[in-house]
């Protein structure tokens, strides 16, 4: 072949490698697709270091805060971690704060619950109780609401209240009449005499009116006074006595028959009138030494002016 066609013919092998160069930026162009998400944003500047991570410390995938993933710079990123963190330890979980509040709660349920039982303890005699809300409201045979704590503010030094379980019948009857009897001896030395029972105002008032009862009926359907005190039976009342003083001092709380209650009433009626009477002879031996220190007195000044008599004759 001449010269002149093999140096013609090497320019065309020349045109490879710029073909190769850019079969090469194509591939490069491929291997490297723009990302939507991967993508930088125009105003956000760039990363500090190639070697960190976007998203580190974040948590990344489902289930993340996708409006602190979006953040690319670190400084700001790595403070709003911290935030996250610091919020994170001062607000508890949702968890844990029910069962916080539920420890709360049955704290207080137990301390209801505490003050409920020491509240419906049956008071025992020589105890004094709280007279506010004791026993709760009952209402009168004339259907006025009143309380253990107004009756003993009535009272002149104590209340007597005998229990029994259904007006008009026998034993009941027998009862009731036999404080009829008592009652002026029972009220003496001041107490007040009140029966008590589940009975309506409208059955109490018949009982009251036909076996002439000089006391006025107390009427407990829910029991709760005759409850409070101990003497509740069921959802009625057993037949007995309670007594407590001006002081809110309980005297006496006995369950018994008829004739038992009025005799427990009449005991500790003396036993007051005893105490009276120690009391008033008290009173009349302190007037008596009292009177003779004036008498004495009197004798002494007496003394002493028939003394300057005689000196200025």
């Amino acid at each position: 072949m001449p010269a002149e066609l093999r140096k013609r013919a090497a320019p065309a092998t020349a045109s490879y490698p710029p073909k190769a160069a850019k079969k090469a930026v194509t591939s490069k162009t491929k291997t490297t697709p723009a990302s939507k998400d991967n993508a930088p944003k125009a105003n956000n500047p760039p990363a500090s270091s190639s070697t960190e991570e976007p998203n580190d410390g974040f948590p990344n995938g489902e289930g993340g805060a996708s409006a602190i993933a979006d953040v690319t710079d670190h400084g700001i990123a790595n403070g709003l971690a911290e935030e996250v963190e610091r919020a994170a330890v001062a607000r508890p979980k949702r968890g844990a704060a029910a069962k916080v509040g539920g420890k709360k709660v049955e704290a207080a349920v137990e301390e209801d619950v505490k003050s409920s039982v020491g509240k419906s303890e049956t008071p025992t005699a020589g105890q004094s109780i709280t007279l506010e809300g004791f026993g709760g409201e009952v209402e009168t045979s004339e259907g006025e609401k009143t309380t253990v704590a107004k009756l003993v503010r009535e009272c002149k030094a104590g209340v007597v209240l005998f229990t029994y379980p259904k007006a008009s019948t026998p034993s009941c009857t027998k009862q009731a009449c036999l404080f009829r009897d008592a009652y002026a001896s029972l009220t003496a030395t001041g107490l007040s005499i009140y029966g008590l029972s589940i009975d309506s105002p409208k059955t109490n008032t018949r009982f009251k009116t036909k076996q002439s009862l000089p006391y006025p009926l107390l009427c407990d359907p829910s029991s709760s006074l005759i409850s409070a005190i101990g003497l509740a039976k069921g959802k009625s009342a057993t037949a007995g006595v309670f007594i407590i003083d001006k002081a809110g001092k309980v005297l006496v709380v006995d369950a018994g028959g008829p004739q038992a209650t009025v005799d427990t009433v009449t005991k500790l009626v003396a036993s007051m009138g005893e105490e009276s009477d120690a009391e008033e002879m008290k009173k009349v031996v302190s007037r008596s030494l009292e009177d003779g220190d004036a008498i004495i007195e009197m004798g002494d000044s007496a003394a002493e002016n028939a003394t300057e008599v005689v000196d200025s004759v």
